[in-house]
């Protein structure tokens, strides 16, 4: 059985010229497979950010219904005060 030497200038240079070819088409490959996942991961941060501006949203708008509901009670409270005023004001 005789062994024959390994060539490593003929293995070097096959691997070279194979990877030459073969990394532009596992890049092709590997954009129209990643583009898809970027885009839906794209829209569902979109997704998230429009559903905190809401929740944002509804929280203002909580705080001015509050803020409301103090003026409304204490334009009641002086239309009270006024009446009370102008009662004693009465002449008997």
């Amino acid at each position: 059985m005789n062994v024959q030497p390994i060539d490593l200038t003929a293995i070097v240079a096959i691997v070279m010229g194979s990877l030459t070819i073969l990394i532009p088409v596992a890049g092709i490959t590997a954009r129209f497979a990643l583009k898809p996942v970027a885009e839906s991961i794209a829209r569902m941060r979109e997704g998230q950010a429009a559903s905190q501006t809401t929740a944002l949203l509804e929280r203002r708008v909580a705080l001015l219904e509050q803020q409301l509901q103090g003026m409304e009670s204490t334009v009641g409270r002086l239309e009270d005060e006024h009446d009370f005023q102008r009662q004693l004001d009465a002449p008997r």
